[in-house]
């Protein structure tokens, strides 16, 4: 039987983009998503890949979301990629109370959540796999985004973490970090704006969603079992560690 695979945030941008790519390769595929029914719709419609709505945030919708899930599909989750994520800019002395929860509930909370309702049974079965889809901004901060980049920085904190704790148990956790991605989100940016990032940019353009979906592919596959802990820059060069 097909691995299973769990993408939160998987029905648009680079979250549908791993789910599309995965279930090319042949694992069994099934998104969650929160806000957009429209969107969420059609993606089910045009990949045939089953989508499930709750808010990540919430810990026990997490647990529910998790059990419905293996319960529908007959089988225990393998395969978690964090990806749920928003963003919430403003500069810390203008940034609301609100602003920093929610971004830190969405973006790292989630990542808890999630890792909690399938970590136990990765455990028994001696086999696991989870990517948390972390950012360029975690790693070196960025201007209006001090929620954001806590929570990215966070991500990779908690993937060491975990990390050592599944290591003996067949589970491995691992991080990407991409840089700025030409998705919907990025596309809202204003042109004069997004042109001085791409300036910044050795390789001289934004990175495309299937690239970061590559290496997710990579590091869930059997063969990457020796690989867990680490954080995969994909940023064009634009911040080197």
């Amino acid at each position: 039987m097909s691995k299973l695979v769990l993408i939160t945030g998987g029905t648009r941008g680079i979250g549908a983009a791993i789910a599309q790519r995965l279930a090319h390769d042949g694992y069994r595929v099934a998104a969650t998503y929160h806000g957009d029914d429209a969107a969420a719709r059609s993606f089910q419609a045009g990949n045939g890949i089953p989508v499930y709505k709750w808010d990540v945030a919430d810990f026990d919708a997490c647990q529910a979301g998790v059990g419905r899930i293996e319960a529908e599909l007959g089988q225990a989750v393998d395969i978690l990629v964090n990806n749920a994520g928003v963003t919430r800019d403003a500069t810390l002395h203008k940034m609301t109370p609100e602003q920093w929860r929610t971004v830190l509930d969405d973006d790292l909370g989630s990542c808890f959540n999630m890792s909690h309702a399938v970590i136990d049974g990765m455990r028994a079965r001696g086999w696991g796999r989870i990517v948390n889809v972390s950012s360029v901004n975690g790693q070196k901060g960025q201007y209006g985004q001090a929620n954001y980049a806590a929570a990215k920085a966070g991500m990779i904190g908690l993937t060491k973490s975990l990390a050592l704790e599944s290591a003996r148990k067949g589970i491995t956790v691992n991080a990407v970090a991409p840089g700025y991605t030409a998705t919907e989100m990025v596309a809202k940016i204003e042109p004069k704006i997004l042109e001085g990032i791409v300036a910044q940019i050795p390789v001289g353009r934004l990175a495309r969603v299937e690239e970061i979906a590559h290496a997710v592919a990579f590091l869930v596959h059997e063969d990457s079992g020796f690989i867990t802990g680490a954080t995969l820059s994909i940023n064009g060069g634009q911040y080197l560690t």
